[in-house]
């Protein structure tokens, strides 16, 4: 997996040179499922995420009843407009709200990603055989590293890799669908509100991505 993953990488680089000018598109509202896999091929969780894209706040549900070995149970709140990220403990009913120094995450083209190239998986040749898709390097201020996302032509994030000077994670989206099934998800569960914000460690950059590490 780390090999495939550098592999491909390093692909994106060498066909950057060749790219054309493209600019950043915005994402719809979006349902689907999200599998995260670290660098060396473990499965880290596995959910389902629901993303509203015009008040930039997202729900992420790992379901650890599935039959994987995920390392991570998660359930996150965030608002990345506020800056916010609630983790959701609904057993114990409690919550932490965290804020987010960093807003970047997988579910939208951020506005300063850069456009490397387009490729096309399977076949470009046969009709129904192929899925033409674009990929883009987007900034990861505070972070030692890289993260390169793959997105369809309509702007449907597939994938992204999250690189830093020690780890290495892999998000990919699947059966995705354009809108947001149940609304109530993205609100704030009374058990979480009127909490403090905690504290971030001076010198310090958390985000999304930091949940996953």
């Amino acid at each position: 997996m780390y090999t495939a993953v550098l592999l491909f990488a390093f692909v994106c680089w060498t066909a950057s040179a060749h790219a054309d000018h493209h600019q950043p598109c915005r994402s719809p509202n979006m349902t689907g499922s999200l599998s995260v896999m670290g660098g060396r091929a473990e499965t880290k969780a596995v959910g389902l995420f629901t993303y509203d894209s015009m008040n930039k706040k997202l729900r992420f549900q790992s379901n650890s009843s599935l039959p994987l070995n995920v390392t991570l149970d998660l359930d996150l709140l965030v608002f990345f407009e506020e800056g916010i990220l609630y983790k959701i403990d609904s057993k114990n009913q409690s919550c932490e709200k965290k804020a987010l120094q960093s807003r970047k995450h997988p579910f939208a083209l951020p506005s300063d990603a850069t456009f490397m190239t387009t490729m096309t998986s399977g076949s470009a040749f046969i009709e129904g055989e192929g899925l033409k898709f674009q990929i883009w390097t987007t900034p990861t201020p505070g972070f030692k590293g890289q993260s390169i996302m793959c997105t369809t032509m309509g702007c449907l994030p597939l994938s992204t890799i999250f690189v830093t000077d020690s780890s290495m994670f892999f998000f990919s989206n699947m059966n995705i669908e354009l809108d947001i099934k149940d609304p109530d998800v993205l609100v704030v569960p009374s058990f979480c509100q009127g909490l403090r914000v905690e504290d971030t460690p001076e010198g310090t950059v958390y985000g999304f991505f930091d949940e996953f590490l």
